[in-house]
């Protein structure tokens, strides 16, 4: 059999029978290039926060996290002002947290912040509590008939992982829903994390609790950092970002104030500074170093007083929070002897119950 030249081989690939988009036996997809529109990124906030996209925000305890989360989403539901002075689209939040409570915590910020409470929704589930280890595809259910949804908050992302959330496999597999729900409904999803314990000292992506995967996956990762100086300033930063400009930050504080027409309901809010130039790891290696940066059990007193501020709280929840946030039992221990803990029997056959000494209630907890 005379073997073919280059040129008639070169003839027969060119009238092959095309490749097939979609296969009966496999249902693998080929895309050519050539038939993909190109689209730009869009965005809720400017360079900070993209629709149809995963992004984190990340830091120690005691820094605001879920405070800057509801400001978010305070300013997407009335088309607000975002920080650097750009507007928000106005559009419908969903929230879902397993650390804060709704009627006493996240409500009260949110009406502080000054939101549209009807833009708001909260996740729940018909069996109790949402899991979004489990559930993300219901959810992106419900949520398709919400056309001018623009954000979804997990708090935290962790909790969406049903492995072991420091095996990158076990995370890639588990956040992919979380992914596909951004992808399907064109919401922003941000998720907050936590730092890992001695994470001081490296590289800004590292510090997320967990494994690397959780950076990796996010197109954006935020931090939040303590600020030079004794004013108690914190900043936000760009620690990673693989559709728009990294590095750069946003000087923040955060107060504790009466909510308007609620009291003596309080609530803690964000307060906006200036903004601030620099890599991201410039940023945090200056916080890192200065003096009377955060210890561990800075952190975790933070924590405890956070979680106790509003009231006593059951000790197995705030056994399972200090975990989440990867506070060690030692540290937690060390925080209950440092705010005086009151610990009482909650009942014949109740748990323990937690809370702050009469005096400490409701003064200057931070938010978390």
């Amino acid at each position: 059999m005379r073997r073919m030249t280059v040129d008639e081989l070169r003839r027969e690939v060119d009238h092959a029978a095309p490749i097939q988009a979609e296969t009966e036996s496999s249902g693998v997809r080929l895309i050519r290039a050539s038939g993909v529109r190109m689209t730009a990124v869009r965005w809720l906030w400017n360079g900070w926060l993209a629709q149809g996209k995963l992004q984190l925000l990340a830091g120690p305890p005691g820094l605001g996290k879920t405070t800057i989360s509801t400001s978010i989403a305070a300013a997407v539901t009335v088309g607000g002002m975002w920080p650097d002075g750009t507007r928000a689209p106005v559009g419908s939040v969903l929230i879902w947290s397993a650390e804060d409570d709704i009627s006493d915590t996240l409500v009260p910020r949110l009406v502080d912040a000054g939101a549209d409470l009807d833009r708001v929704r909260f996740v729940t589930s018909s069996a109790g509590s949402f899991d979004p280890a489990t559930e993300m595809a219901a959810l992106q259910r419900e949520a398709v008939s919400m056309p001018d949804l623009r954000l979804l908050i997990l708090d935290p992302i962790v909790s969406a992982v049903a492995g072991d959330s420091h095996r990158a496999n076990d995370v890639r597999r588990a956040l992919q829903p979380v992914v596909d729900f951004a992808r399907a409904t064109g919401a922003a999803v941000l998720g907050i994390t936590h730092f890992s314990k001695g994470a001081g000292g490296k590289a800004p992506i590292e510090r997320v609790i967990g494994s690397q995967a959780f950076g990796a996956l996010a197109r954006l990762v935020l931090v939040a950092v303590q600020e030079p100086g004794e004013d108690g300033r914190r900043l936000l930063v760009r620690a990673k970002s693989n559709i728009g400009p990294d590095g750069g930050g946003i000087s923040y504080s955060i107060e504790q104030v009466p909510v308007s027409g609620a009291e003596p309901i309080r609530a803690t809010r964000i307060q906006w500074h200036e903004q601030v130039e620099g890599h991201a790891a410039d940023l945090l290696a200056v916080a890192d170093s200065t003096p009377g940066a955060r210890s561990v059990l800075d952190d975790a007193i933070s924590f405890l007083h956070d979680q106790l501020a509003a009231g006593a709280v059951p000790a197995k929840r705030v056994q399972e929070s200090a975990d989440a946030q990867g506070i060690s039992k030692a540290s937690l221990r060390r925080a209950e002897a440092a705010l005086r803990v009151v610990k009482t029997k909650g009942g014949f056959n109740g748990g323990w119950i937690w809370r702050l000494p009469t005096e400490d209630v409701h003064e200057g907890a931070q938010g978390s």
